[in-house]
């Protein structure tokens, strides 16, 4: 006897994107009140000007729900029809349930698979390479990824080191079938020799039962973290492009994980992009948001009119584990 299997769309895309900014806007003056350093020398290390961190009601929920209506708005797709909810996030602080299946009943995704992704900065690319082989196979006719984070929650704001980095933030997109490539063959991988890099201070537990109990917080070895993202992700951004069928002539515009305007640097130099492709630099005004900072880099260049619909995208996450993962996309 052989297995019946399933079979969906010939090609799937990204249908709508949609994004969610915390209303506090914290610019480094701000910040400098809470370690010893200076706009000009965060701007110099980072590129980052401002950042947002989330409010008591901008909850992970909320805001991943803000994000998610907006990117179903633009779909097109009613949210009826969406069959599978994927969250990347590291920050919904709960071990069980998973956050996907609230935000799917929230929005009308009623029904729908709901999980969530534990794969850091790279987890919206993950996201979005399992929603392609989700409709591409028929497991799901219409999939929703959403990269969500409250990192403020988990900074350690004495810190100089990482207290001017991270932000919060909700990015969200509706995949699914088209008669036409949307999404390219994803390079995904990992390199747990360097998890220690970029790793909470401690467990939960361990916290929780000290003399004084706190919340843990991240910590990251930034020196060999800088130099594995701007080189090492280079290469894999290079391979995603080529498995798309691509030259770098032939690319419109460049979305990396927004963690440091200095990488970005480094990796377009690297890729050899031609001067006219475009690159996200959300990170200025936003901060570092993991999970959710391609989304919302996507959505403002988008809105801005920087990039427009039906241009290619290279995007390319990476982040603790150390886990990365990268694919060509046509923008919405």
């Amino acid at each position: 006897m052989t297995l019946a299997i399933s079979t969906g769309a010939p090609f799937s895309a990204v249908l709508g994107i949609g994004g969610y900014r915390p209303r506090r806007v914290v610019d480094n003056a701000e910040i400098c009140t809470l370690i010893d350093s200076s706009d000009e020398w965060i701007q110099t290390r980072s590129g980052i000007r401002e950042r947002r961190w989330a409010g008591d009601d901008e909850t992970v929920q909320m805001m991943s729900v803000a994000a998610a209506r907006k990117a179903i708005d633009r779909s097109g797709v009613d949210a009826a029809r969406i069959d599978a909810v994927i969250v990347a996030t590291v920050t919904h602080l709960y071990q069980t349930p998973a956050i996907a299946t609230a935000i799917a009943a929230e929005v009308g995704a009623v029904g729908a698979a709901a999980f969530d992704v534990s794969a850091a900065c790279a987890g919206f690319c993950y996201g979005l390479a399992m929603a392609d082989s989700f409709v591409r196979t028929g497991t799901a006719g219409h999939v929703l990824v959403i990269g969500v984070e409250r990192l403020s929650d988990l900074t350690n704001r004495e810190d100089r080191s990482t207290a001017f980095l991270f932000a919060d933030g909700a990015g969200a997109a509706v995949v699914g079938p088209s008669d036409q490539p949307g999404i390219g063959p994803v390079v995904w991988g990992s390199d747990g020799d360097q998890a220690g890099l970029i790793t909470q201070t401690e467990s939960w537990d361990a916290a929780m039962e000290a003399e004084t109990p706190h919340w843990p917080t991240l910590r990251m070895d930034g020196n060999p973290v800088f130099k594995w993202a701007s080189y090492t992700m280079a290469k894999a951004a290079a391979e995603a492009l080529s498995r798309a069928g691509l030259r770098p002539e032939d690319l419109d515009v460049f979305v990396p994980h927004q963690a440091n305007m200095r990488i970005t640097d480094a990796m377009f130099r690297a890729l050899k992009l031609p001067s006219d492709v475009v690159i996200a630099r959300d990170i200025q005004v936003q901060g570092n948001t993991s999970a959710a900072s391609i989304p919302l880099a996507i959505e403002a260049l988008l809105e801005s009119g920087e990039a427009k619909t039906g241009q290619t995208a290279l995007i390319i996450g990476f982040g603790a584990g150390l886990v990365y993962a990268g694919q060509v996309i046509v923008l919405p």
